[in-house]
């Protein structure tokens, strides 16, 4: 998060003699005591602006633009980076997931949707597009997975919830889209679910979901802030083209974050 950080200067003396001397020999009134005094109230006053100008508190102030995902509130930056890259990723849409509890729905987390300024080029044929054309239109969405160029999921809960429980989310969504798992797979999944599995994952926990490559997913948690480590890599082609086709295939777990994903498409593309 941005921080306003302010600092105070201490205060300086005012030497008054040294500023009484110059008040008189600058205004010269040795015929008018009246005048001097005048002069050396006007010395004073000078010396004193001089003194509030250099001495006043100074403010270090960094802004970021921040965009806020309409449901929920929460806010993310329209630019950040991943841990392992120093190159900002633009963010490209933000929603939110729900789960229903006795017919109720509830809200769990916000997402935003965060790539390579890059991926235009990856997307050229597409170009001129409008957002029921790209709606459905998956190849669009497999350009954007297998574009050599990093794209983010940047999750926000917005309740506790314990790690489990967010696994057991996640491989809803994952394992029935692998046709067939293979040894890479379940490996793969045993990493995915040990990383959260021992986690209590409380409110404004921020998980980021990294795609490196397709073949490669970076896994990084921070409890209260925009992470700075990656805490685990999942090296399976199928698994991360699962959880990719999760958010953005024909089915998506947020179809609110798909809809702000492809507005967000069409204006790069138009």
């Amino acid at each position: 998060m941005v921080g306003l950080v302010s600092t105070r200067a201490p205060f300086t003396t005012i030497h008054s003699r040294s500023t009484f001397k110059s008040g008189i020999s600058r205004c010269n009134s040795l015929n008018s005591l009246r005048y001097g005094l005048e002069c050396l109230s006007s010395s004073l006053n000078w010396s004193l602006k001089k003194d509030a100008i250099s001495l006043a508190p100074r403010a270090s102030v960094e802004s970021v633009d921040y965009v806020a995902e309409p449901a929920t509130k929460v806010k993310f930056p329209k630019e950040m980076t991943v841990p392992g890259y120093l190159k900002s990723l633009v963010l490209l849409g933000a929603g939110y997931r729900e789960k229903v509890f006795a017919i109720i729905g509830v809200k769990v987390y916000a997402a935003g949707f965060f790539v390579n300024s890059s991926i235009k080029e990856h997307l050229s044929s597409s170009k001129g597009k409008i957002e029921k054309e790209i709606s459905v239109d998956f190849s669009i969405f497999n350009s954007i997975f297998n574009a050599p160029c990093e794209k983010s999921l940047n999750i926000k809960l917005v309740r506790n919830v314990d790690g489990k429980t967010f696994w057991d989310a996640l491989n809803d969504v994952i394992t029935p889209r692998i046709k067939e798992i293979t040894g890479t797979d379940e490996v793969a999944l045993s990493v995915f679910r040990t990383t959260f599995m021992d986690r209590t994952l409380k409110e404004g926990t921020n998980i980021l979901l990294t795609w490196v490559e397709p073949s490669m997913l970076l896994i990084s948690v921070s409890a209260d802030r925009l992470p700075s480590n990656v805490d685990a890599k999942i090296e399976s082609s199928n698994v991360n083209s699962a959880l990719f086709d999760g958010f953005f295939g024909d089915s998506p777990v947020s179809p609110s974050l798909k809809s702000s994903v492809v507005s967000g498409l069409e204006a790069i593309l138009n």
